[in-house]
């Protein structure tokens, strides 16, 4: 159930993201949900192997190359979803992996708070 509930919270990340990043598009809540499928997917696999190459790079940027695979992964997604999921363009896919990193994180925060004092 927990799986779930965290596809959907992705789901309405992607769908936040579209409507605040310009150069994100997504054309309905189908195209949300399928998108947020693929872009965890993408991060599961590619994702990882990507991030694991660039170790040296992304210490020596201290972290800044990570966004910059972010937002790869994100544009790598967006030509799999083509046309219900777009993104346009490098700087959009780089703020859209910023601004959907942060809007996920908030909105499981605010659905799974943590429990205090741990």
């Amino acid at each position: 159930m927990r799986l779930l509930l965290n596809w959907v919270l992705s789901a309405l990340a992607v769908w936040i993201v579209a409507h605040v990043v310009p150069g994100i598009s997504v054309s309905g809540p189908m195209a949300a949900l399928i998108a947020a499928l693929v872009i965890g997917f993408i991060n599961a696999t590619v994702g990882v192997l990507l991030k694991i190459l660039t170790f040296p790079l992304t210490l020596i940027t201290l972290g800044f190359f990570w966004f910059v695979i972010n937002a790869l992964m994100l544009k790598l997604a967006s030509a799999l979803l083509a046309p219900g999921f777009q993104v346009r363009g490098f700087l959009a896919a780089f703020l859209g992996a910023i601004l959907l990193s942060l809007v996920n994180m908030m909105l499981k925060w605010l659905v799974h708070p943590s429990p205090e004092g741990s």
